[in-house]
């Protein structure tokens, strides 16, 4: 598996915006048989972001930069972005592989 968390930081008159766009990005790309959970969490500052998205394999994160509702997204989001957003990338411990599909979604 390959978790990557998104780092983000918007603009505060684009707050809202961003959340609608995010939120169908999120709901789509549940969809994709690759991704086993894709998280999307709001900081204490409202204007900062995380994505946590769990891939089952690593292809499946490049396979889901070619979707339709991801370049939406991203072109959708890239103006309302405070600074270019960051991530990092991590390999998975616990749960066991098999454990991510009774907390899916």
């Amino acid at each position: 598996m390959l978790i990557v968390h998104v780092f983000i930081h918007v603009n505060p008159e684009d707050v809202e915006d961003f959340k609608a766009a995010t939120l169908a990005n999120v709901k789509n790309s549940l969809l994709e048989p690759g991704i086993a959970r894709f998280d999307f969490l709001q900081d204490a500052d409202p204007n900062k972001f995380v994505l946590v998205e769990a891939y089952r394999k690593p292809e499946d994160a490049a396979a889901h930069k070619d979707t339709p509702h991801y370049l939406v997204w991203r072109e959708t989001v890239a103006p309302m972005m405070a600074e270019p957003r960051s991530s990092v990338k991590y390999t998975n411990i616990a749960p066991g592989e098999d454990g991510w599909d009774s907390i899916s979604s």
